[in-house]
């Protein structure tokens, strides 16, 4: 879904409130750790405590054993599935025309007719990120433009309205890392090769004189 608990909150109320197909029960997150679950249409820090050591209880059922910790969790789920190794880049301030430029750009395709040396990457598509709600049929455009790449890796570039000067870009970078692969890497390194291609990609620096992102998360 797009950018907004209300999405989650629609499909958490499909059955209940518009008669329509039941969803839950399901946990929701967002990129920024906000976890929550269809008991409240809201991300609950404290549901999301009490879930973490529902899975600690779970994986750790002798107390005269070693502690198994998240991080082993964590690291027996991707040697199972893989990792998606997740950064992303805040570019805050930015003048809100040059902001719109760099969206209008790649929205036209621009970007990918001037691009032709992709560092070894193919894309699998490109486009503008839009969501047409399946409980009460409302439509949101323009919700970010996304590159994905052959071998699982995206670049999504939004604009997001939470900033208080200018407007602020966010580049979003995901690098998938099967479970035969290395799974202990730093996410910071393992995405700069995607993120230089994004940058290049959008031409953010030379549209917005941005040569460095004001907050990498």
């Amino acid at each position: 879904v797009p950018t907004g608990w209300k999405f989650f909150g629609n499909l958490m109320d499909s059955k209940a409130i518009y008669g329509k197909e039941d969803y839950t029960p399901f946990i929701c997150g967002e990129e920024s750790f906000g976890t929550g679950s269809n008991h409240v249409r809201e991300k609950d820090g404290m549901w999301a405590v009490l879930a973490w050591l529902s899975i600690l209880a779970t994986k750790n059922p002798d107390p005269a054993k070693p502690l198994v910790g998240i991080e082993e969790i964590n690291m027996d789920f991707w040697k199972e599935f893989g990792r998606n190794y997740y950064v992303r880049y805040d570019y805050e301030g930015v003048d809100k025309d040059a902001a719109n430029a760099l969206m209008k750009r790649m929205a036209s395709g621009d970007a990918l007719k001037e691009t032709t040396d992709l560092d070894g990457y193919t894309i699998a598509s490109a486009e503008v990120f839009e969501y047409r709600d399946p409980v009460d049929d409302s439509f949101s455009p323009n919700q970010g433009f996304c590159f994905k790449f052959t071998d699982g890796s995206r670049v999504v570039f939004r604009l997001s309205g939470t900033g208080v000067v200018g407007a602020t870009i966010r580049m979003y970078l995901e690098k998938y890392e099967p479970a035969t692969g290395d799974l202990d890497q730093a996410a910071t390194e393992v995405v700069k090769p995607i993120a230089a291609l994004g940058l290049k990609l959008s031409k953010l620096q030379e549209l917005t004189g941005r040569a460095e992102p004001t907050v990498i998360t």
